[in-house]
């Protein structure tokens, strides 16, 4: 049955399913719209030994809006090494990239976690994370 202005009631019903579908989408596509938040994905990095260093750097070196936000290993001195590294001013040595990330990475003291079980808190404060962890431990941070 067509109206006076020519539009189908078929063609109503599917721009108001249209409409309607934009209006639920869009607290999804933008959540952070209205909030003023920081539009920038925050990423972190489970496992953090050489090839933790090397994939954190190569995903900070992208062109997005990116921020490394938490960071998780097993030991200490391998979490400290690797934020060393990617903090320093040259990482023409371990990217190839000259120059350096710091205004890329902002991870406190508390985002820093230690133990077999810092990658469930790593996990939470972050949109995008980096699994480097040895293979074994994977099917565990996955599940």
């Amino acid at each position: 049955m067509n109206t006076s202005n020519g539009n189908s009631r078929r063609e109503f019903v599917k721009q108001s399913s249209l409409l309607a579908g934009g209006l639920i989408a869009a607290p999804i596509l933008k959540a952070n719209y209205f909030s003023g938040a920081d539009d920038s994905i925050k990423i972190a990095i489970v496992g953090c030994g050489g090839r933790g260093t090397g994939a954190v750097s190569q995903a900070l070196f992208t062109k997005e809006n990116v921020k490394l936000v938490a960071m998780a290993d097993a030991f200490r001195d391998r979490l400290d090494k690797c934020y060393k590294d990617i903090t320093a001013d040259d990482l023409s040595e371990i990217t190839g990239h000259p120059g350096n990330l710091k205004n890329k990475i902002a991870v406190p003291e508390e985002n820093k976690f230690i133990g077999f079980d810092a990658y469930k808190k790593a996990i939470a404060l972050a949109d995008l994370v980096i699994l480097t962890a040895p293979p074994g431990f994977r099917p565990v941070q996955c599940a």
